[in-house]
């Protein structure tokens, strides 16, 4: 049992470090999850030459020196996967013969700019360019003919100003939350087992999963959730789904589902010729059945369940998304269960796909659907902990077994998304939770623990300090993050709210305040448990 902890500590050592990491890096507009990846304004600037940049943007000077043309210029982001083109801004002829007419307009530095500009009144494309700008820079967009035998329009990008270097963003945040669902299901594995093994009933166990789960849920829903801000109860408004409410709902499922089919845990046997090879797998055969049960239900809705004015199978944002087809169609199946079984008031308002697609309707990224999905990738954490249990003292089974789980998912995330973004069967989102998200951050788990083992159980190399201590009081530390997070001393008064600099400050202050509170409750005994 020692070896097993001790690998649980490492790995969960490791996503507490990501985590911090992602409150510290990912300041706002670091991220699309919470970064400002929107379209520039579509006003005229022709008669605005002073333009306010806020992060993540620069400034464009766009000169028309087309005689007797005008011209509307469209703008998209090459992150924003089959969208329609947004206007950007209208650049009129300056009416006097070899004088060019400016607009000034803010564009967005986080991903590349496509721009397209057309004759406004033929509506007939002049030119189009694909263009990375920096952060705080100024460029110029000289729109002019080439006299060279050929009567072209030449369209030229020229830097006034350079940008600044501030690429100080990561996107670990991406991994934070699977992979503490991923530690919890090796969690609930190993604590389960030693409490089985000092007698404690079935029945008892059950009770104490039932009440965990509900806590987890009742914090998630009346102190997490910010709509208590709107006045008591507020319940027109509550958020039903979140964080602490999928992590309770996937708890209690793995956790019974374990409870049911525990079996006791056999002894080393090395070097016996009847022990199975795949003992790991063959004995929780019925919960394989039930998990891969859930797993088709998740594909048969996702692919299969009409979606009024949905293309079936539809897993896109919506908005302006597929040329601004269906723009009511966040998230699917996804989206239109919550909506139908929670109601619009309930979920989410505020998705990150409004952002970068300009999405209407209202999307939880913590849904009923994907809630399937992180119920496997607890499973999939179970089956790490079995791993750990069944060859204790068995460094090379172990190890060979890491690897084989690594190989085997990543293999399953390629057919998924055939090594592409956009173009698999079913490509990696976040915010679905798409089964391939699931394969490909379980793949990395175990690809992390093949590395941290050693490190950390056999060779003692590491403890996991400082990310130990946090782990001790993990619900404290994110519940008092989530609520504390917009109080002094997490958070004060920028001198310039447009600054990564001081935005990372700020971050990487309040990460390591959360990390020694968490150490004085743990060298005072104290811990909070649910």
């Amino acid at each position: 049992m020692d070896g097993a902890r001790g690998a649980g500590r490492a790995l969960a050592a490791l996503l507490l470090a990501a985590s911090v990491l992602s409150a510290a890096l990912l300041a706002p507009g670091g991220s699309p999850e919470h970064g400002a990846e929107a379209a520039p304004p579509r006003a005229d600037l022709d008669k605005k030459r002073h333009v306010e940049l806020k992060m993540d943007q620069a400034l464009l000077l766009i000169h028309n020196e087309l005689h007797g043309t005008n011209l509307t210029v469209y703008w998209n982001s090459e992150r924003c996967y089959h969208c329609s083109f947004q206007v950007l801004v209208n650049v009129s002829w300056s009416g006097k013969p070899g004088k060019a007419s400016t607009a000034a307009v803010a564009v967005s530095t986080q991903h590349g700019s496509i721009l397209q500009l057309n004759d406004t009144v033929e509506e007939k494309e002049v030119c189009r360019l694909e263009y990375k700008f920096g952060e705080f820079g100024n460029y110029s967009l000289l729109v002019k003919h080439v006299h060279n035998g050929v009567n072209e329009i030449a369209c030229d990008v020229v830097v006034n100003k350079n940008p600044i270097d501030s690429n100080l963003r990561l996107t670990v945040a991406d991994l934070v939350f699977p992979w503490f669902v991923f530690i919890m299901g090796s969690s609930i594995f190993l604590s389960m087992t030693s409490i089985l093994q000092r007698g404690c009933s079935k029945l008892k166990l059950m009770g104490k999963i039932g009440w965990r789960s509900f806590l987890l849920i009742c914090i998630g829903m009346f102190i997490v959730n910010p709509n208590y801000c709107l006045g008591p109860l507020s319940w027109d408004k509550v958020r039903i789904p979140g964080v602490l409410q999928r992590l309770g709902v996937t708890y209690f499922v793995v956790a019974v589902l374990e409870l049911i089919f525990a079996k006791p845990v056999p002894e080393s046997c090395a070097s016996e010729r009847s022990c199975f090879s795949l003992r790991d797998i063959i004995f929780s055969w019925p919960q394989w059945l039930f998990i891969l049960m859930l797993e088709g239900i998740w594909l048969g809705l996702t692919f299969f369940l009409p979606v009024p004015g949905c293309p079936t199978g539809y897993l896109g944002p919506g908005g302006i998304g597929d040329l601004g087809k269906y723009p009511n169609c966040t998230g699917g199946a996804a989206g239109y269960i919550d909506r139908l079984l929670l109601g619009d008031d309930h979920i989410y308002q505020h998705p990150s796909s409004a952002v970068l697609y300009h999405t209407e309707v209202a999307y939880d990224p913590e849904g009923i659907l994907g809630t399937i999905n992180s119920i496997v990738m607890a499973f999939l954490g179970v089956q790490a902990g079995k791993i750990l249990l069944y060859y204790k003292d068995q460094t090379k089974d172990i190890l060979i077994r890491f690897t084989a789980w690594c190989c085997f998912l990543g293999l399953i995330s390629i057919a998924l998304t055939k090594i592409s973004e956009n173009e698999g069967f079913i490509p990696i989102n976040k915010n679905l939770w798409s089964i391939s998200y699931v394969t490909t951050l379980s793949s990395f788990a175990f690809f992390i623990l093949l590395i941290l083992y050693p490190i950390v159980d056999v060779k003692g190399l590491w403890t996991g300090t400082p990310f130990f201590y946090p782990g001790m009081n993990s619900i404290l530390v994110y519940v008092g993050h989530e609520v504390f997070e917009n109080y002094f001393p997490f958070q004060w008064k920028l001198g310039d709210n447009q600054s990564h600099k001081e935005h990372l400050t700020q971050n990487i202050v309040a990460s390591a305040l959360w990390v020694l509170i968490a150490y004085i409750l743990y060298k005072k005994k104290v811990f909070w448990k649910i």
